[in-house]
């Protein structure tokens, strides 16, 4: 297949505060202009050694191929330069040094409601869309029952989308972006915008344009739609490309660096939702109730979720939860102290630990993601931690027959009674 889309040595400088910095879009442009005058006021006072500190480097010395038809998912943690790269390749940004080469049309979905006009319908928007991005009319004309039916908006077609959901806005750009039949096709992390329902649907119109010849690049957080979706990926790491290859081993590095970082990191490090409010989770850990190891379990043993917190302000009452996920990201198991809407904690003094008890725990051979919250419910998060523990089941004889049970596709284990007639 022949290479449609060529990076090479790309790098891409931000000079953070400085009125040096080119500006990447018109508004950008226009708050530069008006800022001017009083960043090189600051400039002149600003020392000489601070002026070398304010370079940051977003991507550096990155390297690739792609051929047509290829679905390549770019991964990597936050800032790790994902969607600078594609803004790049989008032609939104320029980049500081190195070349790109793009072979045929390109269709961009990086924002929710990129290219629309608030005061504009959704019919209007369609074509202007559209037009923004190559079409003519009479190719959206052709295409624009296809869209509307695509992104299930036929209802709100002469409502102004300023007063859509953010749902509908990335319906209605992602089905315009589709639908434009592009060579290439970049999507970012909007379509965990949208519901289940049509993130699935959208996984699938990607399939489609991949199984027509077209390429696709596609950011994404969940491991399991890259593996799915996509036949090659590009893992980004500070700015730079750690590992080109197949999806499936490129998932399993990214998995692999993630744990190993994990492992070193402090709770106070680890992502969270918001700042803490009122209350702060300060440790967590799992422990096996049969043999006292932490974080460490065979299929069906017994655990104990422990939670310590820190009280940072005014709480009356509060309760905990915890989920599990796997690798992939997916859900997998959920508990909260309030499954009928009873609060059962009330902070006495400024630190405490919840305790929750899970007896025969099912999961499988394999590392799963602990994240925890406190939280005043159905009304907000005091503190949510994502990743806040890893718990590694290494065996799976829950019968203590001798024989691992090993099934990659379900995670989780129920025993039964089995019998014949």
């Amino acid at each position: 297949m022949k290479t449609v889309i060529k990076v090479e040595h790309l790098g891409k400088r931000y000079l953070i505060g400085s009125p040096e910095q080119s500006p990447d879009t018109l508004r950008e442009t226009v708050v530069h202009a008006l800022k001017s005058p009083l960043r090189r006021l600051a400039e002149l006072r600003r020392p000489h050694s601070d002026k070398e500190d304010s370079s940051f480097w977003a991507l550096k010395d990155v390297t690739f191929d792609v051929k047509q038809g290829d679905v390549v998912g770019i991964i990597g943690r936050n800032g790790a330069g994902k969607s600078t790269l594609l803004k790049i390749l989008s032609k939104i940004t320029e980049p500081t040094r190195g070349d790109i080469y793009l072979k045929g049309r390109v269709a961009s979905l990086l924002d929710v409601g990129t290219g629309f006009h608030p005061e504009l319908t959704g019919r209007e928007n369609i074509y202007l869309n559209g037009a923004i991005l190559g079409m003519s009319r009479l190719e959206i004309s052709r295409k624009f029952d296809a869209i509307v039916e695509f992104s299930e908006t036929d209802k709100f077609l002469d409502t102004p989308v300023k007063r859509y959901s953010s749902g509908m806005y990335v319906r209605l750009a992602f089905a315009i972006a589709a639908h434009l039949e592009p060579e290439i096709l970049i999507v970012d992390e909007v379509l965990a915008v949208g519901d289940v329902q049509f993130q699935k649907k959208s996984l699938g119109k990607m399939q489609d344009i991949s199984h027509g010849g077209r390429t696709v690049l596609f950011v994404s957080h969940n491991m399991g739609a890259v593996r799915n979706l996509c036949n090659r990926g590009i893992l980004l790491r500070n700015g730079q490309c750690v590992a080109i290859g197949s999806s499936a081993e490129v998932v399993d590095e990214y998995l692999q660096l993630t744990l190993t970082s994990m492992d070193t990191m402090s709770i106070a490090d680890r992502p969270r939702i918001n700042p803490p409010k009122g209350i702060k989770i300060t440790d967590v850990q799992i422990v096996n109730r049969r043999s006292g190891l932490k974080g460490e379990a065979e299929t069906h043993d017994d655990l104990e979720i422990i939670i310590s917190y820190e009280v940072i302000g005014s709480v009356s009452y509060f309760a905990a939860e915890w989920m599990f996920r796997d690798n992939n990201g997916g859900y997998l198991a959920h508990s909260s102290s309030s499954p009928m809407g009873d609060v059962l904690y009330h902070p006495t003094g400024t630190a405490g630990q919840v305790r929750c008890t899970l007896a025969k725990v099912p999961f499988t051979i394999g590392q799963y993601r602990l994240d925890v919250g406190l939280a005043v419910p159905n009304v907000e998060y005091l503190d949510y931690v994502e990743d806040a523990c890893i718990l590694a089941i290494s065996s799976c004889d829950p019968g203590k027959t001798g024989n691992q049970l090993r099934c990659e596709k379900a995670p989780v284990y129920i025993g039964g009674e089995w019998s014949t007639n």
